[in-house]
């Protein structure tokens, strides 16, 4: 049963059927599927799908786009479980997250977003298309432990780095922790622009953020 559910959410999320999929979200918590679950066995899985279509030009950036929406859909559903779920346990640490400005890729981002919220963190999505001065307004407000930039374009990739800039000129890169992530990121990119972490995907980002705050 619990399978055939996580085979439907993730084929929610390649059709990029944010209705299926958030009807789906709920089928599954009313089955008494912990969201956590859901997310991983479900969903995740559909959205790693979408990337890889991409990747190998089978998708096109509607799809990329559908897919994300789709996910946002099934997030917003799972997203009072997922809380409460914390409700229970410590809260890892809080992040702000974006891709950087001239970007418009949000998957790559949603999928760290979603696994990190799943695994205990208090996470700010800013979106995508994010320019540097509302990471640093972000930074400056909310406090948190990590700042999670992203970039999935050899072009935009600079901005990741003037983000890192304009936070030492402001006086806040000593209280955040950055990470750097993307198809076109490397940790060779991560070392040169003085970010504190990187990795290549949703589930190495959440062992990485728990590495730079001593929680893992």
């Amino acid at each position: 049963m619990a399978e055939d559910l996580f085979e439907q959410m993730k084929q929610s999320i390649i059709d990029g059927d944010d209705e299926k999929a958030a009807e789906l979200a709920r089928q599954g918590l009313e089955a008494g599927i912990p969201a956590a679950e859901i997310l991983d066995k479900g969903f995740v899985k559909g959205i790693e799908e979408v990337g890889d279509l991409f990747g190998r030009g089978e998708f096109f950036l509607p799809e990329l786009v559908q897919g994300a929406e789709a996910m946002k859909a099934a997030v917003a559903v799972l997203q009072p479980a997922l809380d409460a779920s914390k409700e229970g346990r410590k809260v890892l640490g809080t992040a702000v997250a974006g891709t950087v400005a001239g970007d418009i890729h949000e998957i790559g981002k949603t999928i760290v977003c979603s696994m990190m919220s799943a695994a205990g963190f208090e996470v700010t999505d800013l979106g995508c298309d994010v320019p540097v001065e509302t990471f640093v307004e972000k930074v400056r407000e909310l406090k948190p432990d990590l700042l999670l930039l992203s970039a999935l374009l050899t072009t935009t990739m600079p901005n990741q780095q003037k983000t890192i800039e304009a936070l030492k000129e402001a006086g806040l890169r000593e209280q955040v922790r950055v990470m750097v992530g993307g198809a076109p990121v490397t940790s060779a990119w991560a070392d040169e622009i003085g970010a504190d972490g990187y990795s290549e995907d949703a589930i190495g980002a959440v062992a990485v953020a728990k590495e730079l705050l001593g929680k893992a």
